[in-house]
């Protein structure tokens, strides 16, 4: 019978510990950061018309009287902030 010691091959121990990975970033804070950037240039885009601050004129669409530009942009924006506070980074 061979000598178990003499063997040169490399021996897998299987029963080893493997060390944790780091936690990594969640692909849903970026979406959630992206939603809440696009949601808060969607707003602001909406108080502009609205309020004509720069002089530019409400779009000639049928239902524009319904603000769709203010209420995309609110709920982009509260997606956002949902997706972003709840995979934000370092939350235990």
């Amino acid at each position: 019978m061979p000598d178990e010691t003499q063997d040169d091959k490399p021996h897998v121990n299987i029963h080893a510990e493997v060390p944790a990975a780091a936690p990594g970033l969640s692909i849903w804070f970026f979406c959630g950061i992206l939603m809440l950037a696009y949601g808060i240039v969607l707003v602001g885009e909406a108080g502009l018309e609205h309020f004509q601050l720069l002089g530019q004129h409400s779009p000639t669409t049928v239902l524009a009287h319904l603000h769709p530009t203010f209420w995309w942009g609110g709920c982009l924006f509260l997606f956002g902030a949902f997706y972003t506070l709840r995979f934000r980074p370092g939350k235990a």
